[in-house]
């Protein structure tokens, strides 16, 4: 049984352990960030409070215009757990928290080139949204 509940400052270890697994960098500074009060940061546990998987987001509002939206920043899971609705439980319960908050869109910036996470929100019914990112080398 897979249990979604608020992320804890306990959790931090796991979580900062399980992302620099998975993406090769250690960035325990920004998931301590994450557990601002503005922020929904959710962990997937077991019942014996083995991490699973979490996922981050907030509501922004009004960049260039456009109104309230939820967005998803982060969502990892531990690679022996995909494909077992982890990762959806966590997007179903983020999706909640921002409709309870009256938001009625969900965002994400994704690497095109990222086609499980790519996957993986098509699968959550998300679809290519009205804005277009621009990017620029300032090195």
């Amino acid at each position: 049984m897979v249990a979604i509940r608020p992320t804890q400052a306990s959790d931090l270890p796991a979580i900062s352990a399980l992302d620099a697994r998975l993406t090769g960098v250690d960035k325990p500074d920004y998931w301590r960030d994450m557990l601002a009060p503005d922020r929904h940061f959710l962990v997937a546990e077991t019942d014996s409070g083995t991490l699973l998987g979490f996922i981050a987001g907030e509501i922004r509002a009004w960049e260039f215009g456009q109104p309230a939206a939820g967005w998803v920043f982060a969502i990892q899971i531990e690679p022996r757990q995909r494909q077992r609705g982890v990762g959806s439980a966590l997007f179903d319960a983020l999706v909640a928290r921002f409709k309870a908050k009256g938001v009625t869109r969900v965002r994400t910036l994704v690497d095109r080139k990222d086609h499980l996470i790519l996957a993986f929100f098509r699968a959550q019914g998300m679809v290519a949204g009205p804005s277009l990112q621009l990017d620029m080398d300032v090195a």
